[in-house]
């Protein structure tokens, strides 16, 4: 199976240790991760679907299937990869940078982590990225997605296989003219939100879209939406682009509902996770179309397959206890999984920086979404996405979605944006651009 792009010109880059941290990397050697996810913060439902996707695609990639086995834990712990056991450390920062920072340093420094993953809030993750900076580890960026963690605040140790806000705006900007022509954004204020309503704007003004004032910023832990929803109101849009995340989305799209936003205007977004399209979605928006970054419906492949299989045998719901289905981040958390164990495979064991990067730069994983790539210049992945329409909101699998159209990784690629001292490793996405499009098929003639 094809799984690497090779291609010339590949700058790599001089590494300096920062700081001393010895690493066991003989051969049977326990190779310890640290999973950073929020499970008790406004982005715990992701927090859950970093977890088990992770681990499922730690247990796909490593051959290990978990029917044989008394438990999903045993299976775990029979995980081997580059000659070395796994252990997989789990700690919730609940969306606190600071918490996150300093659980990180005392995974490497305490523990013997050498590889660290997540988070779903951005700004964990843009500090997690200065943490594997000071103790030269490697950090999958995931589910984070604000594109600055693979532009502004790029570092070479970072790899990021879930897509980021970019790849959703240009999703968005292929139906967006049918909505509308004047729209506003209401977006959390943090790093996720600022950086994606710029993104938005970007991308949407560019397509014919006209935002009639600035976006609209409220904290993350906004309980009362009335303020800005009137707001919205008297300003009178097309459309409302919502950029919001978590579980105060449920109480975003109640009170957009309650006060009567959704009858005057269209409300546009991503399509949230299965829990909360249950709770907050009426009747009323039935038919409705938004993008989507996975639905375990919508991909056909023998990935997703046993995916879907193996977390609903495994993995309850953790809110509820019922069977459970994989989730919005579920996809790119098992591929980021995929990703760490082709790349420890392929330097038979070696974590450190200058052996990871190569393993991982111009990777093909075959996803449960399909092929995807790592992109040398930003480590961001290319990864397909989805427009849907809601069909209902009662289906007890959760198959309230219509597929409507699939964004391939082409169409949906985002800009090198790399600044300063990293810019000129844009130069390298010509050459390895048309060779995804070949290898996709889509090559120009």
């Amino acid at each position: 199976m094809f799984r690497k792009l090779i291609f010339v010109g590949v700058l790599l880059l001089a590494l300096t240790v920062m700081v001393g941290v010895g690493f066991a990397q003989d051969e049977g050697e326990p190779l310890k991760i640290g999973l950073l996810v929020d499970q008790s913060g406004g982005l715990t439902i992701y927090g859950y679907e970093l977890e088990y996707g992770f681990k499922l695609g730690l247990l796909y990639e490593a051959g290990i299937n978990p029917d044989d086995y008394d438990s999903i834990d045993d299976a775990l712990a029979d995980v081997v990869i580059g000659g070395r056991p796994v252990e997989v450390l789990v700690r919730d920062n609940g969306s606190v940078p600071d918490t996150a920072s300093s659980q990180a340093r005392e995974l490497i420094e305490v523990e013997g982590v050498e590889i660290l993953v997540g988070a779903p809030n951005s700004g964990v993750t843009i500090s997690l990225q200065q943490v594997a900076a000071d103790y030269e580890v490697i950090l999958f960026a995931a589910p984070g997605a604000s594109p600055a963690i693979t532009s502004s605040t790029f570092h070479p140790n970072t790899f990021r296989v879930c897509r980021n806000t970019y790849q959703d705006a240009a999703t968005l900007a292929t139906f967006a003219e049918e909505i509308g022509t004047d729209w506003m954004i209401l977006a959390a204020d943090y790093a996720f939100g600022r950086d994606s309503a710029t993104i938005f704007e970007d991308i949407l003004s560019e397509r014919g879209i006209n935002f009639v004032q600035e976006p609209i910023y409220g904290p993350l832990e906004t309980s009362d939406f009335t303020p800005y929803l009137q707001e919205i109101l008297r300003a009178d849009p097309d459309a409302l682009l919502t950029i919001w995340a978590g579980d105060n989305s449920v109480t975003l799209f109640q009170q957009i509902n309650e006060l009567g936003v959704s009858d005057e205007i269209a409300i546009v977004g991503g399509t949230n996770s299965n829990d909360v399209i249950a709770a907050a979605t009426t009747p009323e928006e039935i038919g409705n179309i938004a993008y989507i970054v996975y639905h375990y419906t919508m991909p056909d492949t023998e990935v997703n397959d046993w995916l879907v299989e193996k977390h609903i045998t495994y993995f309850p719901n953790p809110f509820t206890g019922e069977v459970d289905y994989p989730d919005l981040f579920t996809g790119c958390s098992f591929a980021t999984a995929q990703a760490l164990v082709l790349a420890v495979e392929e330097t038979a064991g070696d974590t450190l920086p200058d052996a990871m990067i190569p393993a991982l730069e111009g990777m093909q994983i075959e996803s449960p979404q399909g092929p995807i790539f790592i992109r040398p210049s930003d480590h961001q992945a290319l990864v397909p996405l989805y427009i849907t329409r809601l069909d209902n909101i009662d289906d007890p699998e959760y198959r309230f979605l219509e597929l409507v159209q699939e964004v391939n990784l082409i169409d949906s690629a985002p800009p090198c944006r790399l600044e300063g001292e990293y810019a000129d490793r844009c130069e390298m996405d010509e050459e390895f651009m048309a060779m995804v499009m070949e290898e996709m098929g889509m090559a120009e003639e």
